[in-house]
């Protein structure tokens, strides 16, 4: 879960061909469902719930084309911003999972403001939180007690493959390292963007903290039952 390719909609894959190239190394390692989860946002990405609708009617005709054994799901990775509380308001936010879960993500100047608010509401409606790569955001780098305290109200924290490999980082790859201390990972994403961000599982699995990563309480397997 937690990946863009869904061809052209947003920073992601820019074609077909590329969206193959990772669909086929994912089932070669045994993948079988992929939840991908295009940008939502009001300034850059207004992507609409019946065009990501669309888009996952276009990319299981693809796997099956090319028989490849996946099952595609498309939900959405929804920026904070004033669509994102239109939709909520309105209750129009894609989710994935029996549990709903919905994908959001912070903007990257500074912590969002009423964040315990924006949770309350989402778990109000019926959705479950999920913060996506909360180790990348540099204003929790110092103090972990906001992170803590997302937590306790319900949010769940989904990690990013590359934080543990340093792809963004040393800061970032020592914050992922707390939260795994912590066992603080619910999910495990790839956040792949393209057919070349495919190397870092390699790098992931030879780690220095890959041991950790296996005592998480993760729940990436329970997205293989049927909605």
């Amino acid at each position: 879960m937690h990946s863009h390719l869904l061809p052209g909609v947003d920073d992601g894959v820019t074609s077909p061909e590329e969206t193959l190239a990772c669909l086929h190394q994912l089932a070669a390692w045994g993948i079988q469902r992929v939840i991908t989860t295009p940008h939502v946002s009001q300034d850059w990405y207004p992507n609409t719930q019946d065009a990501l609708l669309k888009g996952q009617v276009m990319l299981q005709a693809l796997v099956n084309e090319h028989q490849i054994p996946l099952t595609i799901d498309v939900a959405a990775e929804y920026l904070l911003d004033d669509l994102f509380l239109n939709l909520l308001r309105a209750d129009q936010l894609s989710s994935f999972g029996q549990q709903k879960y919905v994908l959001f993500e912070t903007g990257w100047a500074a912590a969002p403001v009423f964040l315990n608010e924006i949770i309350f509401h989402l778990r109000a409606q019926g959705y479950q939180p999920l913060l996506a790569h909360p180790e990348r955001y540099t204003y929790y780098h110092n103090d972990l007690k906001p992170l803590a305290e997302l937590r306790k109200a319900g949010c769940l924290f989904q990690l990013n493959w590359g934080s543990m490999t340093g792809r963004y980082g040393r800061r970032v790859q020592a914050q992922a390292h707390k939260f795994l201390t912590n066992t603080w990972v619910d999910f495990m994403g790839s956040d792949i963007h393209r057919p070349t961000d495919l190397n870092l599982f390699d790098q992931l699995v030879s780690s220095a903290d890959y041991h950790l990563l296996k005592q998480q309480p993760l729940r990436n397997q329970e997205l293989l039952l049927k909605k």
